[in-house]
Formats: C-alpha cells, structure tokens, sequence
C-alpha cells in the first residue's frame, strides 16, 4: 500500500518524546514489509542543526490562514539509512524556533496557527509532489485536522477521492485545546464548531477533530485502547472514543533492536547475550558502579529509573519509597532524567545524604542511559498512565526484571510473576495494581527478595525476558493489517455517499 505518515516530530531529526521514535522507525519497517512510504515533517530549526542533508525541491505553497495567505515551501531529505524519502515543510515564521512546540515552559500562543497551516501542508503535498496515497497516518492532535480536511474540502479533490485517515492517540493528556477563535484559523465553517465534532467545553480541540473525522483510530497499547474508554483515563473523551470503538484499535509500539541489543550496544563495555548476561550484567554493574561513586557491591540489588521526573511517572509514589529504602534496605538507586523542581531537590537531598545509595544524573544522556540498563538489576514503572512505554521493552531484551504498574502497555508487556505464569515459563517481571505506595513497595519487596533468596526463579525471569520478540516487525505487520482496514472503510463510505446523491 502507498502509506503516507504525517507527524510533528520524527527521529533523528527532531524530537520531544516517543513519537519521534515511532515515527523515525515504523515508516521503515513498513518499507521492509513492501510498502510505499513516505513522511512529512516540519522544518525545525532543530532539523537544520541536525546536520541532515537536504534537497531543495523548488516547489512552494500558498495556504489561507484566516486573513492571510502564508507561503511554504518543501524541502527534501530520508531516513537515515534507508530510502524512505522525507519532505520538510519550511515555513521559518512557523517553524524556526528554539524549541518544537513551546518556550521557557510556555506554549507557543500560534501553536494552533503552526499546526494547521502544517496540516494543509500535507495534504497540499500530496498533489505537488504527485504521490500516490491509499492511507495518510497522521500522528496526535497536531495532525488531527487532516481527517477533517480529508473529508470536507478535499472529498470531492482529484487525487484525494480515495484517500484514507488513520489517527494515531501516543498520549490523550494532550489534547490541542485552543481559544473557540481560532475557528477562523483552520478555514472550516463555523457550522462544524459543536460538541459532536469540534467544540469540546467551549474551545477547539484539534485532537477530538481527528478522532470524530478520521477512517481509523488506533493507539500504542491494546489496554491503553481500552483505558482511553473510560472516565478515569479518557481526559473528557471518553464519549468520542467510546461512540468510536469499532474503528479503534491498540498496537503496541517496537523497540529498535539494531539500536537496543546488548550483543552490540555501542556505549557497552561488556556485551553480552542470553547465554552470557549474568557475567555481562555483572561486569556493566561493576563498571556503571565505579563511573557513578557508587560502592562496588555485586550483591546489592541495582534499581534504575529513566525519564521524565514527574507525577504521571510515579514519582509521587517512588519519593515516599525511596526515603523509606534509603535508610532501611539494602538497595542502590541509579536515576536518569529531568522534570519537576521538587523532584530534583529532592533526588539532591538523596544524592547527599546516601551518596552509597544513590546516584541521580539530572539530565538526558543516550550513552548512560543504555549503561543503565545494562547494569541494573531492576528497572522500576509505577506510572499512574502509560499509553505503551519503551524502558520495559529495553529492560526486558537486557535482562533487567521490570517492577511496573499493570497500566497500558506496561500491562500489555510485561507478564507478573505469579505462581501460574512461572510455571509455564511465561514469567518475565513484576506487577501491582492500585496506585498506592504500599503496593508499588510490596511488588518492590518480592523483586528484592526473589533476587537474593530464589536464584533459580530470577534466572528464568531474566531469560524468559530476553527471549521476547517486540521487535517492529511485529507492530509493523499489525499496521499493515490496519490499513488495509482503513482504507476498506474509506471506500465503502465513499460507496455509500456517492449512492446517497
């Protein structure tokens, strides 16, 4: 199929979290599976620093913005090491910025203007550049107006007839809520700003749009699909999805193996593999031990945690915990990140006062970061949401047992080790259930104490881990099904509409 993906952001060119990552590796999986694939990205200022080479292509665009018309043009470029073309939308007033969405914590107040002038970008795109598109993939609330573009101004368009949408949810928190006035900037009729398609409490949010427009809905987790169901976890739009169901489907994100083996990590001393990790494992211990002042212990269990230091991780619950374990148990705590203030002074208290214990790098390091799960012997979830999560997937082919919440894709991945599960070998790390203290610190326990007094259970757990498969191929093959789906729906739909008049 001919599968054009649109997305905000995209590795190696530019990124802010996880879609980035999805959006740099499935669109080359997909090629490998023998689809036609291309992506259309903006043209950052962070992509012109990347060093990426680009191709002017001679080719620009006029799009009315409200009481403007503002001219882009594109550039373009491909995926590193692949033939997968990417086509950069420059628009420098838009685009050329310190950072990809926001300011000094700020965002930026034409956000909505930025990414819906990207959003007809796109699907202006598809006839200059002539391609051939049964389904365009379009990426959290910042494409959310391409369906709706699809199915208003460009239903009737030659080229766009038999074009289909499918939206993919990465994180439902974020939504594209701006001010009712911003109407005027995606072009629409005012007719289309009610609570069944637009409008949501009063404001335009772009990310409801797409889901109310598009051929297909997916997610990065079957239990986050269902989750996003719900009032607890569906952020007010719970209703939209759940009137959707039967076009919403979960699939678990891939990790990029070629990038996350032990076998041939390039920032490993020590390599290892299923057969050889209690010595790999010991020996990237020992060395990530000694790299971060940590006393050499290679019995005391190594805890790590990477990522953002904030509530939505579980940090409320891990602080109470750790200034508990800090003094009591005989554990040592490795942590990568940054985020809330209150989280980093109190990583400092911690970092002081048990400097034998813990060791917090406030930062974001690619090299540490798969030094980490190297070493650890643990790698700790307690999310109070996870759309899919990709340290689990990490810590699994590195024969670290993850200790995580049975949330989204951590519940979708990692398999708890209860009395049932070990006996059928499918084991592979450990759970709980209730947001709570008491029952992330018992699943902490039971790690602990399975790693110090049930060696054998331990080594199936890590074995049985690093013999998983969540490779992209996996999800790639997923998508693939989905699209076909898609754009099935589309042409049925169009059946109809064309019947009807």
């Amino acid at each position: 199929m001919n599968i054009l993906f649109a997305s905000s952001e995209v590795a190696p060119f530019a990124k802010t979290g996880g879609l980035a990552d999805v959006c740099g590796a499935l669109p080359a999986e997909m090629t490998r599976l023998g689809h036609n694939v291309a992506v259309v990205m903006p043209l950052y200022r962070q992509v012109k620093s990347s060093g990426c080479s680009l191709e002017p292509l001679n080719l620009k665009f006029d799009i009315p913005m409200g009481n403007k018309i503002v001219r882009g043009r594109l550039l373009r470029g491909s995926l590193p090491g692949t033939s997968v073309p990417v086509f950069f939308v420059e628009q420098d007033d838009y685009f050329d910025r310190d950072e990809l969405y926001r300011h000094k914590g700020e965002d930026y107040k034409d956000n909505c203007e930025r990414f819906v002038f990207f959003s007809r970008a796109v699907l202006e795109s598809i006839r200059m550049l002539k391609l051939a598109v049964d389904v365009v993939h379009c990426h959290d609330w910042q494409t959310g107006m391409i369906p709706a573009l699809l199915q208003i101004e460009y239903a009737h368009a030659q080229g766009y007839e038999n074009v289909a949408s499918l939206l993919t949810i990465h994180n439902l928190a974020y939504q594209g809520l701006f001010s009712h006035w911003d109407m005027l900037v995606t072009g629409l009729d005012w007719k289309y700003f009610n609570m069944h398609q637009m409008e949501f409490y009063g404001k335009l949010n772009l990310l409801k749009t797409g889901l109310i427009f598009a051929d297909g809905i997916s997610t990065v987790s079957r239990k986050y699909a269902e989750e996003i169901q719900t009032p607890e976890m569906g952020c007010g739009l719970e209703g939209v999805l759940q009137k959707r169901a039967d076009v919403l489907e979960g699939i678990v994100n891939g990790v990029d193996y070629y990038v996350w083996n032990p076998v041939t990590d390039q920032y490993l001393d020590h390599k290892y593999d299923a057969r050889s990790w209690q010595q790999g494992k010991a020996a990237n211990k020992a060395a990530l031990q000694a790299e971060l002042g940590l006393p050499q212990l290679p019995h005391t269990p190594l805890l790590g945690l990477i990522g953002r230091l904030a509530d939505q991780k579980g940090w409320n619950l891990v602080a109470e915990v750790m200034g508990r374990w800090v003094r009591e148990t005989d554990a040592q705590w490795v942590i990568l990140g940054t985020g809330e203030p209150h989280y980093h002074d109190l990583l400092g208290h911690f970092s002081r006062e048990a400097p034998h214990k813990v060791a917090a790098q406030l930062q974001f390091d690619e090299r540490l970061a798969h030094r980490i799960e190297a070493a650890s012997d643990m790698f700790l979830m307690p999310s109070q949401y996870e759309p899919c999560g990709l340290n689990q997937l990490y810590s699994l082919r590195y024969g670290t047992v993850p200790v995580v919440r049975s949330v989204g894709g951590l519940a979708d991945t990692v398999v708890p080790a209860t009395d049932e599960n070990l006996s059928r070998g499918a084991a592979t790390g450990f759970t709980f259930d209730a947001y709570s203290t008491e029952a992330l610190e018992t699943a902490l326990s039971s790690a602990v104490a399975t790693y110090h007094h049930r060696k054998d259970i331990w080594q199936k757990l890590v074995e049985t881990g690093m013999a998983q498969d969540w490779s992209w191929q996996r999800s790639a093959e997923k998508y693939g099904e989905v699209y076909k789906r898609v754009h099935q729906r589309h042409a049925e739909a169009r059946a109809k509409l064309l019947a009807g008049k």
